[in-house]
């Protein structure tokens, strides 16, 4: 590991501190270069790896973490839990940038030490989107989430975290009503919402396993045409596996957090709107 102190880039005296943890300099710089272009208003802490991140810790707070899974001195899990372990540190959130991702993802192997992930593959827009979205949320004016769930409690609870960040939500109690609503725009270029949201466990004849299956076999629409997170309280990673090899974009577990649900809709509704040749102009 370098013996360098690690690298602060001072933009504003108080502006969110962001700390980009990887053992290549070269994809430090990468990362560093992405979001002094795209999202203002930032301080960045470069460190090669777990030991930096630690001393870097020390003097101060930050905001935000993104790191590789391999590391010099560990992985990403481990600096996730230094993160967790330091003292005073608040929470925030642990992002994992890795071009194997969504394979861990699917695979359950993150732990709850970690925020959530981005595949690199995506692309460095969507990464500046995705990070921004923490960092800075702005909201998407008009944009639908169709959002299904039973209970009228959690529902109203979820519908004010949506709405107050200027999102429209369509709410309907079960798959039935949600899928005749969306039958109703079959065939047309507004497919009649422009995200979905669902519990997974329903009091009617369908789950939110069922919908997702319906939307990505019977409807067609992929990923990137109609965005689904999955709400779901179940710990079972095979479950939860399941739900992500199916077709859910993400998942949202519960009990929900207002701040990671909307920073994850509002990541979803802005990489549908992508290019799709930008994801792939950058893969790899």
């Amino acid at each position: 590991m370098s013996k360098e102190s690690p690298d602060l880039r001072h933009l504003s005296a108080d502006a969110a501190r962001i700390m980009v943890v990887d053992g290549s300099k070269l994809v430090r710089k990468l990362i560093i270069d992405v979001l002094a272009r795209e999202v203002p208003g930032v301080e960045i802490v470069a460190c090669d790896g777990i030991a930096q991140a630690r001393e870097a810790l020390e003097g101060g707070a930050v905001d935000l973490v993104t790191t590789a899974l391999t590391l010099p001195d560990g992985d990403g899990l481990a600096l996730a839990r230094t993160v967790r372990a330091a003292s005073g540190q608040k929470y925030v959130p642990v992002i994992v940038i890795s071009g194997n991702a969504q394979e861990h993802l699917e695979s359950r192997l993150f732990t709850e030490d970690v925020t959530d992930y981005f595949d690199k593959s995506l692309g460095q827009a969507a990464l500046a989107t995705f990070i921004r979205g923490y960092v800075h949320p702005e909201p998407i004016a008009g944009a639908r989430v169709l959002y299904v769930e039973d209970s009228k409690v959690v529902a109203l609870a979820t519908k004010r975290m949506l709405e107050k960040h200027g999102l429209k939500v369509l709410h309907f109690v079960g798959v039935e009503e949600a899928l005749e609503h969306l039958e109703q725009h079959r065939g047309q270029d507004d497919v009649g919402a422009d995200l979905v949201l669902t519990d997974v466990y329903l009091k009617g004849e369908l789950s939110g396993h069922d919908l997702l299956g319906r939307l990505r076999v019977h409807f067609g629409y992929g990923k990137r045409r109609l965005p689904v997170l999955v709400m779901t309280g179940d710990a079972n990673p095979e479950n939860q596996s399941d739900l992500l090899r199916a077709g859910a974009n993400d998942l949202v577990l519960k009990p929900i957090e207002e701040r990671l649900l909307v920073t994850k809709t509002l990541f979803q509704l802005r990489l549908s709107g992508l290019p799709e040749r930008g994801a792939a102009a950058t893969a790899g």
